[in-house]
């Protein structure tokens, strides 16, 4: 009886690995299949889509692509919303009202909501979960449900070479600089300035640069060494190649020391119980 139930797990787990294996390999087909780029746009109409730019699949909601303008070499992860005007088959007027810069990175699940003109500056990076929007609900009649007053919409724009974290919020009306740090989880409404960092809800100013004093307040970490002009790719990759062997070789020597030091009390022991 115990063979049988052996045999008969076996089989199921042989069984389960060939189904895995299907639906992992149906499901990477579907998601090379499924991912919008210039070549392959799908039913999707951007106004501009750039070469080498990928939507992954599955995508979010996608509607009025007709004033959306997105650049070359931009990343747009699963499940990003992008939309322009509140409901989709509006007309929207002849002017872009969603534009990505070249090079930006959406994270997974990111949503950009445009309901009046939102900018995103070349080389901004997004982790997960960021919220983009131009939109916010009116409160003016407090007998009124929030949800059936009528929204106000700002525009916002976000410099090139921005970082925002994940979760972070960005607020209609936004007006963010060049080379900006949003901290996850932030939520930002006004003028932030270039080269800052930003934190907090409401987002406040936490670390700035100043041309003559550096980073105020000082950065914790120092700043890395830049890599000499004269150095090829190749002593690169030599170089890492060694620092990797070096992390290898302490590891192999603390697990020598632990072992060494495992059989220095086991003898200590010994010696005591005798």
């Amino acid at each position: 009886m115990p063979r049988n139930r052996n045999t008969f797990s076996s089989l199921a787990a042989w069984r389960r690995r060939i189904v895995a294996g299907a639906v992992q390999s149906g499901w990477r087909w579907a998601q090379q299949a499924g991912s919008v780029t210039a070549e392959h746009p799908g039913k999707l109409r951007f106004r501009r889509l750039g070469a080498g730019t990928r939507l992954a699949f599955p995508q979010g909601t996608v509607f009025g692509e007709r004033w959306i303008e997105i650049g070359e070499c931009c990343i747009i992860a699963e499940q990003v919303t992008l939309t322009a005007g509140m409901l989709p088959g509006l007309d929207l007027g002849a002017e872009t009202v969603l534009t990505l810069g070249d090079g930006v990175v959406l994270g997974r699940g990111s949503h950009v909501i445009a309901d009046t003109t939102v900018t995103i500056g070349s080389d901004t990076y997004c982790g997960p979960y960021v919220y983009i929007t131009s939109t916010n609900h009116s409160y003016d009649d407090p007998d009124e449900p929030i949800g059936r007053q009528w929204p106000r919409s700002e525009p916002v724009s976000i410099g090139p070479g921005c970082w925002l974290g994940t979760g972070a919020v960005i607020l209609p009306g936004a007006r963010i600089g060049r080379n900006v740090v949003v901290a996850a989880g932030a939520v930002v409404r006004g003028e932030v300035p270039d080269h800052s960092v930003v934190a907090g809800a409401p987002a406040r100013v936490v670390r700035s640069w100043d041309p003559e004093k550096g980073w105020q307040p000082p950065l914790r970490t120092p700043a890395p060494k830049p890599i000499p002009e004269d150095v090829t790719p190749e002593q690169l990759a030599a170089l890492a190649a060694w620092e990797v062997e070096q992390a290898e070789a302490v590891e192999q020597a603390a697990a020598v020391d632990q072992v060494e030091a495992v059989d220095q009390v086991a003898v200590e022991q010994a010696g005591t119980s005798s």
